[in-house]
């Protein structure tokens, strides 16, 4: 129910944001990528375009603080949060949960298992958009800033609760407003 009412909600900024993607830059308007979900299962996950069009031609990386590949828009997107709207049409698909650890992908992950302890156990939630790590720390740039997120999904899966969901809704919302903790 709550997917339906944002993207109904959000539809005059989905407009807007599609607008504003198509004049900045060339490409596609909306970017999908195969994530890893729930007990290791692939999935599309949907967002608005941020950055230039083959912007990984080198291979998969993380986007850095001063990523060159990120468009003028695709900035404002991402430090508000917009990119991520549509992935609440991978809520609906039952793929992603609104709460819980940040999908990622399959070449990423193989790696982080070898170099994060207890990574493995985020595959035993579903992925959500928004989670404990991302109102509690930064965009990953590194794989410090992933054993710090692992710490806050370990925290998440050991005290899920409805009353957390909410706090951490409501930290996203002020997130989103403030500008606070995002890139």
């Amino acid at each position: 129910m709550i997917s339906i009412l944002m993207i109904i909600l959000s539809s005059p900024l989905l407009i807007l944001a599609a607008i504003a993607i198509r004049l900045d830059s060339k490409g596609p308007i909306f970017y999908s990528q195969e994530r890893v979900g729930q007990y290791g299962k692939p999935f599309k996950v949907w967002k608005f375009r941020s950055m230039i069009t083959d912007a990984e031609a080198n291979g998969p990386q993380w986007a850095d603080k001063n990523d060159s590949r990120i468009t003028k828009v695709g900035a404002f997107l991402r430090k508000s949060r917009i990119d991520e709207i549509p992935q609440f049409l991978c809520v609906l698909a039952g793929d992603m949960s609104i709460v819980g650890p940040r999908p990622e992908r399959e070449f990423f992950i193989e790696k982080l298992k070898k170099e994060v302890p207890l990574y493995g156990r985020r595959l035993l939630m579903k992925p959500g958009i928004t989670g404990w790590a991302q109102v509690r720390h930064h965009y990953d740039t590194s794989i410090e800033d992933v054993k710090q997120k692992i710490m806050y999904d370990l925290y998440y899966f050991e005290n899920m609760s409805l009353g957390l969901d909410i706090q951490i809704m409501l930290r996203t919302v002020w997130v989103v407003f403030t500008g606070s903790g995002a890139h």
